[in-house]
């Protein structure tokens, strides 16, 4: 810290260390992206708002990014999903032709063998 901190109020001060860390941070999330602002040592209005402008567009910059992200990956899960359910129906269309196609022996033993898997196959795997 300068000796220049100290001629300031503590507002100057807090406003000086909030954009330090602002920036630090969002640069930290973009990956490298550095945003620089030079605070002047007046730290009058001007140079608060070009601040509280830099911070809002780094905030924007960031929510960007992450409704980007947020949207790639419900396209990727919504394609899952799809998958999935084709995979149910085309099982659940293989089970109902194997229980019509079955003789009532291979039902009973099949049923019985049933009662005893636990309930989530997962755990024997």
């Amino acid at each position: 810290m300068s000796t220049e901190m100290f001629a300031k109020t503590p507002m100057e001060v807090a406003v000086y260390q909030l954009h330090n860390f602002s920036i630090s941070f969002f640069s930290s999330l973009l990956g490298g992206d550095v945003v620089s602002v030079k605070l002047d040592n007046s730290a009058s209005g001007a140079s608060v708002v070009a601040i509280d402008n830099k911070i809002e567009q780094a905030m924007d910059l960031v929510k960007n990014h992450l409704m980007y992200a947020v949207r790639e990956e419900v396209e990727i899960l919504k394609e899952q999903i799809k998958e999935l359910a084709e995979k149910n129906n085309q099982l659940e269309r293989e089970n109902y032709l194997l229980k019509n196609l079955a003789s009532p022996e291979q039902l009973e033993k099949f049923q019985s063998l049933h009662a005893q898997i636990p309930e989530h196959p997962q755990a024997c795997q």
